[in-house]
């Protein structure tokens, strides 16, 4: 970028936006493994999918 007669020599940086997103899934199950997996079934076959609901919080930070 130039101003004038000086130029700016500009650096590209990379920046990491996460956002979460989170639900609470309430199952019966025997016990906890199986609890985790049929969540984890539930979610793969796209029966929980999160939304803008389910936001909690963004992150933003540089990459090096």
């Amino acid at each position: 970028m130039i101003f004038g007669t000086f130029a700016i020599r500009m650096t590209k940086y990379r920046i990491k936006l996460t956002e979460v997103l989170s639900r609470i899934i309430e199952t019966d199950a025997e016990n906890e493994d199986d609890a985790v997996e049929m969540v984890r079934q539930m979610y793969r076959n796209c029966e929980i999918v999160l939304d803008a609901s389910d936001y909690v919080e963004t992150e933003i930070s540089v990459k090096r």
